[in-house]
């Protein structure tokens, strides 16, 4: 058995030049950057301005805490007490809540074509532990009854701002999906909160920006080439917005001449195998974005845009999104029509309405 994992990643080409790790050119904002690697992957995250130190330490406390809360392997973490509760409930904190409600959302408008308990057959394929593995119809029918999203109860009490959930002692789920857009987007939050007005962070496939570039334009954010992830196949210049990037390219193994992608399709329990290479969607809300992006591969390419025309303007406040199929074709929806720069020649690019 042959397996192979690309490290995935946005190019996030900043043109405000400046010294990494430093300070600007007389003038201009200060530039600091740091990089770190929590769950699973290196991330890079920028600050401008007087208040950036603060911003980066407050931001990276942030992913590090989530990346310890959310470890299905842990014993001490929230998703290892929650596949362990027995169908009991369990107190979670405000940023399991926040993914549990956007993934509910998106399960409903998909038709459960993104499921947070597909976590039984994540593991059975070996995409887990890497220990990689094809089952047969039996393993996989087995592992399809343990999905139950559609019994999962999360309940708010605003009186005290906390959260319980709970479903039946046979789920198991993993917030592998949505956790790097959930981390993006709280740790903008919390670069805003230390008085930070311009950054950007990268998680891997997730790219969420705070303000504009110090100078006021706009941010400039490639996506990655699916068929040459060491390039890129077109820009999109950005204000304030999560881009986050799905792929069947980004983990896979190979058996007997078969690629098996890491993303599992909640209906029949086997790996997506679509005509789409890669689904990036542009949102406000980066959990959104995160969940959305998976679901729109899991659906393919008809499909995911009847879901835009049909909730392109409510979920997560409203999304774009660029579709790459395996003809070359980038499908980019109406509200990015002045925002993509097409890079590579090799593609040809469609509108839609």
């Amino acid at each position: 058995m042959k397996h192979t994992r690309v490290r995935f990643k946005l190019i996030c080409l900043l043109l405000a030049a400046a010294s990494l790790f430093g300070l600007t050119a007389c003038g201009e904002s200060k530039e600091l950057q740091k990089m770190i690697f929590a769950m699973d992957t290196d991330m890079t995250l920028t600050a401008y301005g007087d208040n950036a130190e603060a911003g980066l330490n407050a931001a990276t406390a942030i992913i590090t805490s989530m990346d310890t809360m959310l470890d299905p392997d842990l014993a001490t973490s929230i998703t290892y007490a929650i596949n362990n509760a027995n169908g009991d409930k369990v107190v979670i904190p405000g940023q399991v809540a926040q993914m549990i409600s956007a993934a509910k959302t998106v399960y409903e408008h998909s038709d459960g074509a993104y499921d947070l308990t597909v976590f039984p057959l994540v593991e059975l394929w070996g995409f887990s532990d890497k220990k990689y593995y094809v089952p047969n119809d039996d393993q996989i029918l087995s592992a399809l009854e343990r999905l139950c999203f559609d019994e999962l109860i999360l309940t708010s009490f605003p009186s005290t701002g906390t959260y319980t959930m709970s479903m039946p002692s046979y789920g198991k789920l993993s917030f592998g999906s949505c956790a790097k857009g959930c981390a993006a987007q709280n740790a903008v939050e919390a670069m805003r909160n230390a008085g930070v007005t311009s950054a950007i962070v990268s998680l891997g496939g997730n790219v969420q920006t705070l303000g504009t570039k110090p100078d006021g334009t706009n941010w400039n954010v490639a996506i990655t080439d699916p068929n040459n992830t060491s390039s890129y196949l077109g820009v999109l210049s950005l204000g304030e917005a999560a881009v986050v990037t799905s792929g069947g390219y980004q983990r896979y193994f190979e058996q007997n001449g078969k690629t098996y992608i890491h993303i599992i399709k909640p209906k029949s329990g086997y790996p997506v195998n679509n005509t789409l290479k890669s689904v990036t969607v542009i949102c406000a809300d980066g959990t959104y974005a995160d969940c959305l992006s998976t679901a729109l591969y899991v659906l393919g390419e008809s499909a995911a845009l009847s879901y835009w025309r049909s909730y392109g303007k409510t979920d997560g406040g409203g999304f774009e999104m660029v579709l790459v199929n395996d003809k070359n074709e980038i499908t980019i929806t109406s509200g990015l029509i002045e925002q993509f720069t097409l890079a590579n020649k090799n593609y040809t690019v469609k509108y839609t309405e």
